[in-house]
């Protein structure tokens, strides 16, 4: 079973990390869709970008497994919220985006959310929760040595 990227584009466009990745001085959504077929952050799954408004004069873009959506009256989040929606098994569906209300959204139905950060660079959040388990790697008696200091320290 594929997953099914839905895409905030101008989200993207607009992250620190998308400009570094692209070397451009203006970030355009050709420019996004050129990234997601040469880097492939959404591997071999299709995607769906979700641009707010109505497409540039000369926009012309294809990319394999990629649909472009222009939003025209409503807004790029309420969109993707009716992309969300309207998937039946919303558990296939990863919604791209730094906005914390679609984030929120996507996990209340069921879908997987990701940040802006861990599309443009995924080896971030591998590299990050490697670094976590290491940390965590405590025995039961250290851990229980720590709590009862802590005791000591907040219990007096």
């Amino acid at each position: 079973m594929s997953l099914q990227f839905v895409i905030d584009g101008y989200n993207i466009i607009n992250h620190p990390a998308f400009s570094q990745k692209c070397n451009k001085i203006r970030p355009s959504p050709e420019a996004l869709l050129k990234l997601i077929k040469i880097n492939r952050p959404c591997g071999k799954n299709n995607a769906i970008v979700v641009f707010d408004g109505y497409p540039p004069q000369d926009f012309y873009a294809q990319a394999d497994n990629v649909e472009v959506i222009f939003s025209r009256k409503e807004s790029a989040d309420d969109k993707i919220k009716r992309i969300v929606e309207s998937y039946g098994n919303r558990k296939i569906i990863v919604v791209v985006s730094d906005d914390n209300e679609v984030k929120f959204f996507a996990r209340s139905s069921g879908a997987k959310a990701m940040s802006a950060e861990e599309f443009l660079n995924p080896e971030s959040k591998s590299r990050s929760r490697k670094e976590n388990m290491a940390e965590s790697k405590l025995s039961y008696s250290q851990m229980h040595k720590i709590n009862e200091e802590l005791k000591k320290i907040w219990l007096r």
